[in-house]
């Protein structure tokens, strides 16, 4: 038995590849015969793939494709082919942009085309399809406004005729929720179109391959022509000394301005996002235009910006209602617009206008500048960071980002660079949690002098070394809940207090009358010793260094804090010793499989339940409420049972 495996139909037979099960991740083929009903594992040929979960296969032909997914280590972006017929496998060689790595996502065939779009991790560019034209092994993007609004994680997608549909998918976010996608619609008649203009711009040599193409995808002419209403590009190309993201005006005189700006909104050619306006003599109107529009007159249509002879006569002759009325073709747009004999210009306006830029594009361009200057390959922007956490003035990227060995050479530089884009006067990059029983920290801190730094939460004041305690900022809900509790006559043991995580809340906010923590790490220690001097009430908390199965107090708390993950399983029969004779609440924090949440639960009641029957205690035990804290990895949620003790 597994799952998140991958399946695809070639002839009368089903294949199926890879997948999870308790037992691990699998990396063998196995073979249904429609037929006969019978499996069969095969050991094929050529280069295996490796183990992996949550990839995509398709059929093609007699051949498979197979891409991404999960080693259980890191996502994955490597392509394969299997032939039905020899039982081989083979890495494929492809040109253009790679799509990145990930897992649970998207993957079709349409006509020669295999598409790809969705998946974890989410990125910026969610929105893009990757296509790969099956005949030149190229591949290309376009990118779909319409997938803007979607996760397209686990969806599935179907195509009928010239039609893709994406079905269903979504994800859980502690921060947003949890948001599930509506069915979308998405007309692929126009790639035939895209691919031919993006082949002609590189010169029939399949080299380069980095633009991305922006489409809404809607609409087609009875007769198969290339039309849609709004049909972007942004190429990056420089032409006529124009660069590629210097925002652009076609001016022309007055008298064509009417039927002009009725082209040019119909098919999606004027930007909206800037204003039309008249030039200073007001002779001329100067229209805000797409980079898609300079690209077609520039590289398509040049030959007709000085010849009338190209214009068809029929067509300006028809009344403007009539004509825009009609559904024309795209190429006899470009002929009328092409006869007025405008030109374009820079939009010396906009760029007047310093626009926002967010921090990932500040960093893009400063890096990207970088790699140029220092002749290094342009694939490492792949690995710049989306999203970042601050502690106090220490901003940490995630230990995902900047991973590969060629961003040495470039160190001192770049992390410079990375700090100045985010605006922070120290960086640092998150590590692992050493899996000791001290769980310490190993935060690199790339730019600063050193780690300490006090962070503000909830009201309370954290110092710590970042480069060696950690701080979890996912748990901020369930401090605040912490403090919310009226803890005013009531005890309290912290079993694993760290940097005082929970221990200031019921101190500053809850008002507990005593709290005893107890911490083995000494650098937490440091801190937490710092900490509760820092919010003054350290004459209300007692520190127990060491062991809590050894420290810890006997029969004297209210309540006892059980704040470890993955498992705080170790002290569960310290912390029932710590509980008055007469019971009190056990806070028991624990990382959870979704689909075994009940059982872990009725677990945790029947093991207190026997341990305080063990030490002669007629305790009836229950389950008070549950809280689920945060999402810790795919489908494993860290959650908190309060458990009430008390008796019968």
């Amino acid at each position: 038995c597994r799952h998140r495996h991958a399946a695809a139909a070639a002839a009368l037979k089903i294949y199926v590849f890879g997948g999870l099960s308790n037992e691990g991740i699998y990396s063998c083929l196995n073979i249904l015969d429609t037929e006969s009903m019978r499996w069969n594992v095969i050991s094929a040929a050529g280069e295996w793939p490796c183990a992996r979960h949550s990839h995509s296969l398709v059929s093609y032909g007699s051949t498979l494709f197979m891409f991404g997914g999960h080693d259980g280590q890191r996502a994955l972006n490597d392509f394969y082919s299997f032939d039905t017929t020899t039982l081989s496998w083979n890495k494929e060689i492809t040109s253009g942009r790679t799509p990145s790595p990930r897992f649970s996502h998207c993957m079709f065939i349409y006509k020669h085309y295999i598409g790809i779009l969705g998946g974890c991790p989410i990125r910026e560019n969610n929105q893009e399809i990757a296509l790969l034209h099956l005949k030149h092994r190229v591949w290309f993007h376009v990118s779909i406004p319409a997938l803007g609004q979607c996760l397209c994680v686990r969806s599935s997608s179907v195509v009928t005729d010239d039609d893709l549909v994406v079905i269903g998918g979504g994800a859980s976010c502690y921060a947003f929720g949890t948001k599930f996608c509506q069915p979308v619609k998405i007309d692929l008649h126009l790639l035939e179109s895209v691919f031919e203009l993006a082949y002609k711009k590189n010169d029939n040599a399949v080299q380069s391959w980095d633009a991305t193409y922006t489409m809404d995808l809607k609409e087609r002419e009875q007769n198969g022509t290339f039309i849609s209403h709004k049909v972007k590009s942004m190429v990056d190309a420089a032409t006529n000394g124009i660069a590629g993201s210097d925002p652009l005006v076609f001016q022309l005189e007055k008298k064509y301005a009417k039927l002009a700006k009725d082209i040019l909104k119909k098919f999606g050619w004027l930007d909206l996002a800037r204003k039309v306006r008249v030039s200073q003599d007001n002779v001329l109107v100067l229209f805000p235009v797409s980079r898609n529009f300079h690209t077609l007159v520039t590289d398509q249509h040049s030959k007709l910006l000085d010849d009338d002879s190209c214009i068809s006569k029929g067509l300006l002759g028809c009344p403007e209602k009539k004509l825009i009325g009609d559904s024309i073709a795209l190429h006899e747009a470009l002929e009328i617009l092409s006869s007025f004999h405008g030109s374009f210009l820079k939009d010396e306006l906009a760029l007047s206008r310093k626009a926002y830029k967010s921090p990932q594009i500040i960093m893009r361009e400063l890096i990207s500048s970088l790699l140029e200057r220092k002749g290094m390959p342009s694939w490492l922007l792949e690995q710049l960071p989306t999203r970042w956490e601050t502690l106090g003035d220490i901003t940490v990227l995630p230990k995902t980002c900047f991973k590969d060995l060629l961003w040495e050479s470039v160190r001192e530089e770049l992390w410079q660079l990375v700090a100045k884009s985010l605006g922070a006067q120290r960086l640092a990059r998150q590590g692992k949690i050493m899996p000791n029983g001290t769980r310490d920290s190993t935060l690199e801190l790339l730019v600063g002098d050193n780690g300490w730094v006090t962070h503000y939460e909830n009201g309370i004041s954290y110092s710590l070394d970042a480069t060696k305690c950690m701080f979890s900022s996912g748990n901020r809900s369930e401090k605040l809940r912490m403090g919310q509790l009226d803890c005013r006559d009531e005890v309290v043991v912290d079993l694993f207090s760290g940097i005082g995580y929970f221990v200031l809340p019921f101190l500053v906010k809850a008002n507990a009358k005593l709290v005893y923590a107890c911490e083995w790490n000494p650098h937490a220690l440091e801190a937490l010793q710092r900490n509760v001097m820092d919010n003054h009430v350290a004459d209300r908390c007692v520190i127990l260094e060491g062991d809590n199965r050894l420290t810890a107090p006997k029969g004297v708390a209210d309540r006892v804090c059980l704040g470890l993950i993955p498992s705080s399983e170790c002290s569960w029969a310290t912390a029932v010793r710590a509980l008055r004779v007469g019971g009190g609440v056990l806070h028991i924090h624990g990382n959870v499989n979704d689909s075994d949440e009940a059982r872990w639960l009725d677990n945790v009641v029947e093991s207190i339940s026997s341990i305080a029957t063990a030490r002669g205690l007629s305790w009836k035990v229950s389950l008070e409420h549950v809280e689920r804290v945060k999402w810790y990895g795919p489908h494993i949620r860290h959650v908190v049972a309060d458990v009430r003790c008390g008796s019968n």
